[in-house]
């Protein structure tokens, strides 16, 4: 095999393989390894609607300083099964180094203009008895070229093969890798190796942060009906439903799932489902029935392209709009869109303390990129977390609808049980004591009762995360995921006279975006998704939105340089 060198401050490594041969585990070994090491890692999935076969990919940063978004350049391509994606293919370069195993993918790689460094993996798995130490070579591979030690993955291994035998072979290949990569790199690290220190950081992924930050609000109630890529936070859960002493529950489709927790939240649980599009569309009923009952309730939307199943495993921001006007009638909601990891544990705590102290619904927007992507933090501190807000002891003239007191929003809510009082809970409008109603007057005091929190919610909503110059010409605004890529592109470019403005919250408005917005500045709103929704509720709520859009929606989310890109042309900013 030819040798490179030049070790650098940064490589990014791509996997390829099909659904079924150990690519996580590759992944997840190689992280591990390069996190303990000191590296600082970000690594991101993509994957097909498969059990079984297909290309799924994925991609790791590997740097001496933090890095946080998804790039298109490629340093190491791995391709352990032909059929490569465009977004691999379109994105090997010269440089790009792609080895694997040349009796299945040399004709592809040949077709492509490169050639391939054959690690032999067929025949090399083969010989440890079975195909899928293909993958385990080649994280024995990765820590070769970084020159890590040959036993480093070797607590890692155990930890996950509890089978001794299966274990033991698991580290022969890991071994076998090892000495290919390191004789590769003539036992120089292809990233200088960093200097050691006391980071006290973890590796978390946004399915993780977002399953902590609710059960650090007391979450103690999740159901839902698996759906990519919302299952990732109902999967963690469930693995340490002990541990974060929260009940369980795998129901049988969606409109289950929103209904068993409006009753659960009835009955005084902090309770959340977690699901996708197709899912949420099935929730609208039961949303409805939260609102006209005040009942606290929070829902996880993670995002992916529709209409209907569309790409079920591929990353958008399109249902900000569906999360916004879902349920009929009006009544008053909190969204919530968490820009990176760190902002999924508290916009979902936030969530979560919301929903309770107004007796309204909360809905967390995430989307597959964001979840399924992670990368080195501090760890997050659960007693940063404001404790549950309790159910009040009701007495014998409780009346759960009662009209609040001036100054206030809510009415006192009580729990069936806990009290003399009678809990009431009827779908129609109500009285104060939660009797049906048809009397005129009093429903239109019950729509404006409940409105008004609307209110409160304004004047406690989250900030915009400016990153910029005091004063601007341009404002490159975004919520959600897209944030990291906007801020190391805005970062590159070296912006000026621009600034970046990033929602954690989209709706409702807080003042102070609503002053950024008002402002004579020209404003670029970038989005993951087709029609710019976020620009158009803005502009619905304040009169005001994009002046130009950088929108995508082809599945995938932005790159660094493709952001670098658009926003160049449109800021001149090297020119």
């Amino acid at each position: 095999m030819d040798r490179i060198h030049s070790p650098q401050s940064e490589v990014t490594i791509s996997f390829c393989a099909a659904a079924g041969l150990g690519l996580q585990t590759a992944e997840d070994l190689a992280r591990q390894m390069l996190s303990k090491a000191g590296y600082y890692v970000f690594s991101a999935r993509e994957y097909m609607s498969r059990v079984r076969g297909g290309n799924n990919s994925t991609q790791i940063r590997v740097s001496t300083k933090p890095v946080r978004a998804y790039v298109d350049r490629i340093d190491w391509l791995f391709a352990l099964s032909p059929e490569l994606h465009p977004n691999i293919t379109e994105n090997i370069t010269e440089d790009t180094k792609i080895l694997g195993d040349a009796s299945a993918m040399e004709k592809e790689i040949s077709s492509l203009g490169r050639k391939m460094i054959d690690l032999d993996l067929a025949k090399r798995a083969s010989d440890l008895g079975s195909p899928k130490f293909s993958s385990m070579i080649v994280a024995g591979f990765i820590a070769g070229i970084f020159t890590l030690g040959e036993d480093s993955a070797d607590q890692l291994i155990e930890k996950r093969f509890k089978d001794g035998d299966l274990s033991a072979k698991n580290k022969t290949a890991f071994r076998v890798g090892h000495k290919l990569g390191k004789e590769y790199v003539a036992g120089k690290p292809v990233v200088e190796i960093p200097v050691q220190s006391d980071r006290e950081e973890i590796f978390l992924d946004g399915n993780s942060a977002v399953a902590l930050g609710a059960a650090s609000a007391g979450c103690n109630y999740i159901t839902a009906y698996p759906m990519s890529p919302g299952t990732g936070v109902f999967s963690y859960f469930a693995k340490n439903a002990k541990l974060l002493d929260s009940v369980v529950e795998q129901v049988e489709d969606e409109i289950s799932a929103i209904n068993m927790v409006v009753g659960a939240a009835y009955a005084g649980a902090r309770s959340m489902t977690t699901t996708s599009g197709g899912g949420f569309v099935l929730m609208c009923e039961g949303l409805s029935l939260a609102g006209i009952t005040e009942t606290p309730v929070v829902v996880h939307l993670a995002q992916r392209p529709g209409p209907a199943t569309g790409l079920a495993t591929r990353t958008e921001q399109a249902d900000l709009e569906l999360a916004l006007y879902a349920g009929h009638g009006e009544f008053p909601r909190a969204l919530y869109a968490p820009v990176n990891v760190e902002s999924a544990f508290r916009m979902a705590a936030r969530a979560f303390n919301t929903a309770h102290k107004y007796q309204v619904q909360s809905i967390i927007l995430t989307d597959q990129y964001l979840l399924d992507s992670g990368y080195d933090i501090k760890r997050p501190d659960p007693s940063s977390v404001p404790g549950p807000i309790h159910p009040i002891k009701t007495g014998k003239d409780y009346k759960r609808y009662a009209f609040p007191k001036k100054g206030e929003y809510v009415s006192p809510f009580g729990v069936p049980g806990y009290g003399e009082g009678f809990v009431s809970f009827d779908s129609h409008e109500h009285t104060e004591d939660a009797h049906i109603t048809e009397d005129r007057s009093l429903r239109k005091a019950m729509v404006e009762k409940r409105l008004k929190k609307l209110e409160a919610l304004t004047a406690e909503a989250v900030l915009p995360i400016v990153i910029g110059p005091e004063k601007y010409d341009t404002a490159v605004i975004c919520w959600g995921s897209v944030f990291e890529p906007v801020k190391e592109a805005m970062e590159m470019l070296g912006c000026k006279d621009a600034a970046l403005i990033a929602c954690e919250q989209v709706y409702p408005l807080s003042e102070e975006f609503r002053k950024i917005i008002s402002s004579p500045c020209r404003k670029i709103f970038v989005e993951g998704n087709a029609t710019g929704q976020f620009s158009r509720v803005v502009r619905s709520l304040t009169g005001t939105g994009a002046d130009e859009t950088i929108l995508k929606y082809n599945g995938f989310q932005f790159t660094v340089e493709e952001l670098a890109g658009e926003l160049d042309k449109l800021l001149n900013v090297r020119s």
